[in-house]
């Protein structure tokens, strides 16, 4: 069964989102053993991983075929080439998911998967919904903000601990927003909102941290209420373009791969387009990303061609295939801007003149490693293109996991994506509850 990262769900058309469920699951009566024994969030868990395990088994039985009817299979169907292209993108899928950091679906019933189920029980997700990915980004998201929260989280919780905000306190906390690349008007925000609520009232440090993930959340969520859309996810049965924009060296092309991936796994007809042309290697970089995912990749093999001629002949590719999703390799030179501004005009032209009906995005992707340097080449690169969100890559590999509240704050834009990881898994759409419990959790902390 397919299940679509865009609508968290599984199967379907994946136009409609399903329901949240009032509770996230029900407690045993209070005077029952179980009441103590099992809390819960302990019993929502089990359930998930129940439901987890039977989807597993039932999947495996569907694919069981006979060495008879293989090798009849064999025997009697001449090999295609798409077929060829399928089976060499799963054994190099099988290598991806293999590659070092990225761990592979365990179903174990550990403090990790229980934080998981926390997190998504609390959204009010329904245990038979949850696909084990989730459990597992949850993880790796957690592990990724580890730097951040280990330096944040911890500081934050003594000084919060300690009744009313004192001057010198207020400006501990300033200091450590700023560490954490929060930036000066997203961290000028939350220290006045912090500072009126413990005003108002002494806070034990959890609470403190609970309203501090208000805060944070209502930053993060932002742009909802300024006219962009909280859904975002490819339109099932028409054209999808989305542009992907952002300066070289920030993993623009990787992240193409890594969104064709969950474009296919979540049941999108999906298609690339190389129109990176004036970078070395880089159609051949989106080729390899493009097997990896089982996505077929529009390129002309001349060097330095028409960018927009590329996306005229993937238009029309996309259309004679009845693609949903095309992903376009933009290039990322910022040593002309004017070039670049008139090349970005020119492809828009090209799509409004050849698909005007289709649905277009423009995504930045935004290097976390960089902070508050990447976020000002980004702010002069917005200028270049119609910017409809962000992409944030690389958290795990900085302590500065504070820049996705700059990024929100600075340019006014939703964080569409966020990765955590090298794997071709580790770039998931962005969900703003998930990403503040992943930043201000305590380690091994569990609700009963």
């Amino acid at each position: 069964m397919v299940f679509n990262w865009f609508r968290r769900k599984f199967g379907g058309s994946g136009e409609e989102p399903s329901p949240p469920a009032e509770t996230p699951t029900e407690s045993p009566p209070p005077d029952s053993p179980e009441s103590t024994a099992s809390p819960p969030i302990l019993n929502w868990a089990k359930t998930a991983l129940q439901s987890i395990q039977a989807r597993q088994q039932s999947e495996s039985a569907a694919t069981v075929e006979t060495p008879e009817a293989s090798q009849k299979t064999a025997a009697d169907s001449p090999i295609s080439i798409s077929e060829e292209s399928e089976k060499t993108a799963v054994a190099q899928s099988a290598v991806v998911e293999a590659e070092p950091g990225e761990p592979n679906p365990s179903l174990v019933l550990n403090e990790g998967f229980l934080w998981s189920a926390e997190v998504l029980a609390a959204q009010g997700r329904r245990p038979e919904e949850v696909d084990i990915e989730e459990i597992t980004w949850l993880q790796r998201l957690r592990q990724g903000l580890g730097k951040t929260r280990r330096g944040l989280v911890h500081q934050l919780r003594a000084i919060v601990g300690q009744g009313p905000l004192s001057r010198e306190a207020v400006e501990e906390i300033e200091m450590l927003l700023l560490q954490s690349d929060v930036g000066v008007k997203a961290t000028d925000q939350i220290i006045a909102a912090l500072q009126t609520k413990i005003r108002q009232e002494t806070l034990p440090a959890d609470q403190a941290i609970a309203y501090l993930k208000e805060i944070l959340r209502d930053i993060l969520d932002r742009p909802f209420q300024q006219g962009y859309r909280r859904e975002f996810a490819p339109k099932k049965g028409v054209l999808n373009i989305w542009l992907i924009a952002g300066v070289n060296g920030v993993g623009k092309t990787t992240t193409i791969g890594k969104l064709a991936h969950i474009a296919t796994r979540s049941g999108y007809r999906c298609l690339i387009a190389a129109a990176d042309t004036f970078r070395a290697a880089a159609t051949e970089q989106v080729k390899i990303w493009g097997q990896r995912s089982n996505v077929e990749v529009i390129a002309n093999p001349a060097k330095n061609t028409d960018p927009a001629a590329v996306v005229f002949d993937a238009i029309g590719a996309a259309k004679a295939r009845g693609t949903e999703l095309l992903l376009v390799d933009t290039a990322g030179r910022l040593q002309n801007k004017a070039n670049l501004m008139e090349e970005l005009k020119k492809i828009r032209r090209i799509i409004d003149k050849n698909a005007g009906d289709a649905q277009i995005e423009s995504l930045l992707v935004l290097d976390a490693t960089l902070g508050q340097n990447g976020l000002r080449q980004a702010q002069v690169f917005a200028e270049a293109a119609q910017l409809t969100g962000v992409i944030l890559t690389k958290l795990d590999g900085t302590a500065k996991g504070g820049v996705a509240l700059a990024v929100v704050q600075e340019l006014g834009l939703p964080i569409r994506f966020i990765g955590a990881g090298e794997g071709i898994k580790d770039l998931r759409p962005f969900n703003s509850f998930e990403f503040v419990e992943a930043l201000l959790s305590r380690d091994g902390e569990v609700a009963a």
